[in-house]
């Protein structure tokens, strides 16, 4: 593995001196994601391997190539899982991938986002530096924000190495109900039900119908299952369910003429919008789906005032910005990070924003 670190520290040197941008890239599964990618393609799969995995400490470490399929099979052998539930989006997924993208599935109202699962991660910086950040035991917090920053960057700021992850059990008992109604009685209805002892480990809501996972010990399933009413899913269904929606399977994603894929993050009590077009609620009404062919403008200015915001997901003109554009005082810090961590500017320039 020293031999392959060596070859990307080479690769850096060579951009930083003039060569030109770099692409960092595992699998390539997500390489859709954000703006158009630019430079030199730098693959990261041959630095790959679970390096270390404690179950009794909750805690796995994984180089950036790691296969995310063989780091959930590894979890699955002993009953635990990535709790945040990323999406592979297809079979090349890797673990630095899925960290640089920062994507969270079904799972994720519940227990957190990526970033939340971040102990300590090893960065390759502009300069060729082997940087580390956090460490591998949930106790120790050195760092932690940093590691934790790298969560969603898109590989500007550097190459991810390694990462520490925190790990939790599987539920013992998962179950799935169905009920009935339209979109602002279920926002109603989830935001009522997520002040209450309720074992709710996802939610979504489409075409008039809401489907709840409930997940825990098997005497508080039942007595969520009661309480909530509903039509239970037969076991293969609900999984069946969960893993559409966290691949983004499900028949609402599929393709729409000339429809964009917005992704809105609203406050869970934020009422319904008032936009056309096709609309999914996941994470218990925090995070919104919208298909639409309206005005990028629009969709922005219907999401800041809810107070949330929007970002061009899949399809649309990607000229507007995928990402929601940052506030003068934000916009700063993403630069001087950019400045700190990658000075050349040679990692995935202009991914997520223009200039960084």
């Amino acid at each position: 593995m020293d031999t392959i670190l060596t070859q990307f520290r080479e690769r850096i040197a060579e951009a930083a001196a003039g060569a030109g941008p770099l692409r960092l890239r595992g699998g390539g599964s997500k390489d859709w994601y954000g703006q158009a990618p630019r430079g030199a393609p730098l693959d990261t799969r041959a630095y790959a391997g679970i390096t270390a995995y404690e179950p009794s400490e909750l805690v796995i470490t994984a180089r950036c190539g790691t296969p995310l399929a063989e780091l959930d099979a590894a979890l699955a052998a002993r009953g635990q899982m990535l709790a945040c539930e990323p999406p592979h989006f297809g079979p090349a997924a890797t673990v630095g991938g899925m960290l640089a993208c920062g994507l969270s599935g079904p799972r994720r109202q519940a227990v957190g986002a990526v970033r939340d699962f971040v102990l300590g991660a090893v960065l390759m910086d502009g300069r060729g530096q082997t940087l580390r950040f956090g460490g591998q035991v949930m106790k120790n917090v050195a760092g932690y924000d940093v590691a934790r920053l790298l969560a969603g960057s898109l590989g500007t700021l550097g190459l991810i190495l390694e990462a520490s992850l925190k790990v939790l059990p599987k539920p013992y008992r998962e179950a799935t109900v169905a009920l009935d109604m339209e979109q602002a009685e279920a926002l109603r209805r989830l935001n009522d039900w997520g002040g209450q002892p309720l074992p709710i480990s996802a939610s979504v809501w489409s075409g008039g119908r809401l489907h709840l996972r409930l997940s825990g010990a098997r005497a508080a399933v039942q007595a969520a299952r009661l309480a909530l009413g509903g039509d239970a899913a037969a076991e293969a269904d609900a999984d069946a369910l969960w893993l559409a929606l966290r691949e983004q399977r499900h028949a609402f994603f599929e393709r729409d003429g000339g429809a964009a894929l917005w992704r809105l993050g609203l406050p869970s009590a934020a009422p319904p919008l008032t936009l056309a077009g096709a609309q999914l609620i996941e994470w218990g009404g925090a995070q919104r789906w919208l298909k639409s062919a309206a005005d990028a403008a629009a969709v922005r200015a219907a999401a800041a005032a809810l107070g949330g915001h929007a970002t061009l997901f899949r399809g649309g003109d990607k000229d507007v910005g995928v990402f929601q554009p940052l506030a003068p005082a934000v916009a700063a810090i993403h630069r001087n990070l950019k400045q700190a961590f990658d000075p050349a500017g040679i990692f995935n320039p202009g991914r997520m924003y223009t200039g960084l």
